[in-house]
């Protein structure tokens, strides 16, 4: 041949191609190969590249069932299970039960999730379940009808029951959706605009659930358990309903994220769960979004408790003043989307938040009831707080995730558990020492009920230590440009 070419043997173009095929695995630590959908490079920069707006979107109205379902569970749970006559100490054993269940269930559904994949599976089964099981929860003792009896063991039994399946499916369908953020794209930006997206509407969520709950306790009388047990009941349908047809578009606009899944279709070995507990920035970030969470559920729990009991406000401001918070976090939720971010930035705008968490609980702690008007700018400022924290909280999962994608199950089940185990152990001690008495009390005098203790004492105290925590945190990891477009710009 000119010049010493020849042409390559068979066996040489083999080699050569086998040579190209492994040159498209990157080799991240640890045993883990993270492998791009069909070539390479090529498409590892698709996924580095900043989301559109749409798939933005899709994600954001992904969780919109569990959102609306779960601010109906915290908002109006124990009130519900205390004015059809359970007393408080067994009304926190429903919510604890269903607390303890979707605990368990985040940690089967992360190990799970990591092993097989199937975001979209495991969300959409999620969805069914909780879509099935939500109306029992407030259609009302469907055993005591059955066997004709109404005593309260046979209540907080059923009522246990239908809450820890309902909680179940919650739990597949969070921590799918959770943790699909991070095989949708690598793009750091984009992920805290994911997490941003889901916040807002999880603000829409809350607000659809609060116009409902509105229109029904004014259109609705409560005289009796049954009429209360009626109101509730439609407040489940219509909530199922809303949040169902969010589900269905959410499905139709996703795509299956394939990241976990190499060129030929085979599942890389997942990262074992000692390789997180080794990380000082895992503790510290699962230490956040537990406080975090207990700062949002507690608060949330205890809200309705707050204004109709202490602060003696009417009926509809347990609509109105949850509206007015979520109004003012779904305005925060969306223009933290036009924010480039930094590892610096989730601290400082964390950071705020708590700080205002601090003054809203110290505000709640000392506001009496004749000046209860104050609460509706109290609320601003907590919907605020809670947006702040909320998108920047739930963002450092994905700076401590960041290319550990078979991992990424696995950290956001077992935050999830801390969640779910510390929120229903604290409202469980908090309603062991609650009374009706303290509840419908009547009386002219300040006092310190365990409902100001629930709403602006301990949030307050853990929004401070979630602080403290952020303040010592190292998010080094680096960040990419911000979305390629605003999304509702």
């Amino acid at each position: 041949m000119p010049g010493g070419l020849r042409t390559p043997t068979i066996k040489e173009k083999g080699r050569a191609s086998k040579f190209a095929k492994k040159s498209t695995k990157e080799t991240l630590g640890l045993g883990f190969h993270f492998t791009t959908m069909v070539n390479g490079a090529e498409d590892d920069d698709s996924f580095t590249k900043p989301l559109g707006r749409w798939p933005v979107f899709y994600y954001g109205i992904g969780h919109m069932l569990n959102d609306i379902t779960a601010s109906c569970w915290f908002t109006y749970l124990l009130l519900f299970l205390t004015d059809i006559g359970l007393s408080p100490r067994n009304a926190a054993v429903v919510m604890l039960s269903g607390q303890i269940a979707d605990a368990f269930a985040t940690i089967f559904t992360g190990e799970l999730i990591d092993s097989f994949g199937h975001f979209k599976l495991w969300h959409g089964a999620g969805s069914i379940l909780v879509a099935i099981s939500f109306s029992s929860v407030f259609g009302g003792c469907l055993p005591c009808k059955i066997f004709a009896t109404s005593s309260s063991t046979s209540q907080t039994i059923s009522y246990s029951t239908f809450a820890a399946i309902f909680n179940v499916g919650w739990a597949a369908t969070q921590v799918s959706h959770m943790s699909m953020v991070n095989c949708i794209t690598l793009n750091s930006t984009s992920r805290v605009v994911l997490a941003s997206c889901r916040n807002a509407f999880t603000m829409v969520a809350n607000l659809s659930l609060y116009g409902v709950a509105l229109i029904v306790f004014n259109v609705t009388a409560a005289e009796t358990h049954s009429d209360i047990e009626t109101q509730y009941r439609w407040i489940a349908y219509l909530s199922i309903f809303i949040g169902c047809c969010f589900v269905v578009v959410f499905h139709l606009g996703t795509k299956e994220p394939r990241l976990k899944v190499g060129v030929h279709g085979n599942s890389h070995a997942r990262i074992s769960w000692t390789y997180w507990f080794r990380m000082v920035l895992y503790y510290q970030v699962a230490l956040v979004y537990m406080l975090t969470r207990l700062v949002l559920n507690v608060s949330q729990a205890y809200l309705a408790f707050y204004v109709i009991n202490d602060l003696r406000m009417a009926q509809s401001a347990k609509a109105l003043v949850p509206a007015i918070i979520y109004i003012f976090s779904f305005v925060v939720s969306v223009a933290l989307q036009e924010i480039g971010w930094t590892g610096q930035r989730l601290k400082v705008y964390f950071t705020v938040g708590g700080i205002l968490w601090i003054f809203c609980g110290a505000g709640i702690i000392i506001l009496p009831w004749h000046l209860s008007g104050f609460m509706y700018i109290l609320s601003m400022f907590i919907g605020v707080a809670n947006a702040l924290m909320t998108v920047t909280g739930v963002s450092m999962q994905s700076v401590l995730i960041d290319r550990d994608l078979n991992g990424c199950a696995f950290v956001c089940g077992s935050l999830s558990f801390l969640d779910k185990m510390s929120c229903g152990i604290a409202l469980y001690v908090l309603q062991s020492f609650q009374t009706p008495a303290v509840q419908g009390s009547n009386t002219d005098n300040y006092n310190i009920s365990v409902t100001r203790l629930g709403l602006g004492l301990l949030p307050a105290v853990c929004a401070l230590f979630a602080v403290a925590v952020t303040c010592t945190m190292k998010l080094h990891r680096p960040f990419s440009k911000p979305v390629a477009e605003p999304l509702l710009g």
